[in-house]
């Protein structure tokens, strides 16, 4: 459809790709976006003179972007800079114990023997072995399907397809890979990449220690440059982007998406509609009663995790820390426990930080305050919330404990410090209670309940990290290349006397 016009409502990672994608076929692409920039969760925070990536933090699956960019026959190591991480990240559970992962898988086993020993090493040879295998089983199947079901993933695996282990959790699968309880904690925290408990989330979900272990990169400037990359390219070929225009409508006539109506009254015309939202803001009527029907509800119950993303630029002694650094606690289900059955803040929580001018492969000694981001996970009930300002106050409190038991001093200075709680990410990205990663995979098929790019509305498709193939930067990208693919397709198939475009999911590499 060459000659047509496509609105993308959101400009977060999904949108972006899909944006690049239909302007790289020469399609007429508008993209409105409610807050001021572009970036949806892939944002960035202004904490007094410095700026300081407030969402994503670790870039990954390299190839989507370099795919992403090849199809609009642009240079992806042209437009965005990396620089591969030889750490990927350092662990610490008290002053003198800690494990540092590193690019290098046999690296990564010599520090796990000096800190477990040599049983626990060969132990974790054998689950990389495990993760990749289960990551290379889905690749196809799954991650690049438009629509793929577990019965479709199993009947095509045959034998192989409880190799994935969709019905063991991650805990008990870890459990039978290693004995140092340290060990289980530290890969177990994958699970909360897509807001779940790694106590109810399958063992499938072990792929993500593959992905980390098949490259990390830091993102010259930040992640946020990605965002900024993303929509040149798209502007470079014709998108337009709109910020500070919220949608209020999708506009639905004959049964068909037609365009999109603003909050302030301007309706805008298209031939296709894209919504980069959260489904659940859809499912909720967010975008009118007439396109709710395009998505499922998701009740709280079934939510992600949401979190305390607390930036600040603060002076730190006492502890090298790298780009990624993990605090952990010593009981965590209890922290668990805390935020699903609870639906408090954990009480003992575990902390992640990016240290954003601190390099990935070794100490650097800071002079002044440097560039961070600390998160906490947290109940997705920001819309009904379940904690208040003080109790705000006591988990910040709790937290800078925790470092300082792990030997960091974080000098937290107020005016250099922003707290985003999930009232704050309510707002941010509404009917979700704050919700980060769309549903939890809390069930067996709890990946494959997220939507497809289809819907089932005429001309009005789903992207972003809440549909398949899910949640982060580059399975959000994904998914606007899997609906921008499947729109195409669609146009083409209703048009036979125009050239047809590429069909279904996306080539192999």
């Amino acid at each position: 459809m060459p000659d047509g016009h496509v609105v993308i409502v959101g400009a977060g990672s999904g949108g972006l790709a899909a944006a690049l994608t239909l302007a790289a076929k020469g399609v007429g692409v508008t993209v409105l976006e409610r807050a001021a920039k572009p970036g949806g969760k892939m944002r960035e925070v202004d904490v007094g003179t410095a700026r300081i990536d407030g969402g994503p933090t670790v870039f990954t699956m390299r190839w989507v972007f370099e795919e992403l960019f090849d199809e609009a026959g642009l240079s992806f190591s042209d437009s965005v800079p990396l620089t591969p991480a030889q750490t990927l990240a350092r662990h610490a559970w008290s002053d003198t114990e800690r494990l540092d992962l590193f690019a290098d898988i046999h690296e990564s086993a010599d520090a796990i023997g000096a800190f477990s020993g040599a049983d626990e090493a060969r132990r974790f040879l054998t689950f990389a072995d495990n993760a990749r295998s289960i990551y290379q089983k889905l690749e196809g199947p799954f991650l690049r399907s438009p629509k793929p079901t577990l019965f479709s993933i199993i009947t095509h695996l045959g034998l192989g397809g409880l190799q994935i282990r969709p019905f063991t959790t991650l805990w008990r699968a870890l459990q039978n890979h290693f004995t140092d309880p340290r060990l289980i904690q530290l890969f177990g925290r994958y699970s909360t990449y897509c807001g779940s408990s790694p106590f109810l989330a399958p063992a499938t979900l072990m792929l993500i220690a593959h992905v980390e272990l098949d490259g990390v990169w830091l993102v010259d400037g930040g992640m946020y440059r990605l965002t900024e990359a993303l929509e040149k390219a798209a502007t470079g070929l014709g998108a337009e982007f709109r910020t500070n225009s919220p949608v209020a409508d999708i506009l639905i006539e004959g049964g068909k998406a037609s365009g999109v109506k603003l909050e302030n009254g301007e309706a805008i015309s298209a031939d296709a509609v894209i919504v980069n939202a959260d489904a659940a803001a859809i499912g909720a009527g967010r975008f009118g009663v007439a396109a709710a029907r395009a998505a499922e509800p998701i009740q709280p119950h079934e939510r992600s995790f949401s979190a305390l993303a607390w930036t600040l630029h603060a002076e730190t002694s006492g502890f090298d820390l790298l780009r990624h650094t993990v605090f952990f606690n010593r009981e965590y289900a209890r922290e668990f426990d805390d935020i699903i059955e609870r639906q408090s803040l954990p009480g003992d929580p575990t902390v992640y930080i990016c240290a954003q001018d601190r390099p990935a492969s070794g100490p650097l000694a800071m002079n002044g305050p440097e560039r961070m981001l600390m998160v906490i996970n947290a109940p997705p009930t920001g819309d009904n919330p379940t904690f208040d300002q003080a109790e705000i106050e006591r988990c910040q409190e709790r937290s800078i404990r925790r470092l300082s038991d792990c030997g960091l001093t974080v000098r937290v200075n107020p005016q250099a410090s922003i707290m985003t709680t999930p009232i704050e990410f309510d707002r941010l990205f509404p009917a979700t209670g704050g919700a980060l990663y769309g549903r939890a995979n809390h069930r067996a098929d709890a990946s494959f309940r997220r939507p497809d790019a289809r819907t089932t509305i005429e001309g009005l498709y789903l992207a972003g990290g809440s549909v398949h193939p899910g949640p982060g930067v580059p399975m959000a990208a994904m998914s606007g290349r899997l609906a921008a693919k499947a729109l195409l397709s669609d146009f083409a198939s209703t048009r036979r006397s125009r050239p047809a475009a590429t069909a279904g999911g996306m080539s192999m590499r």
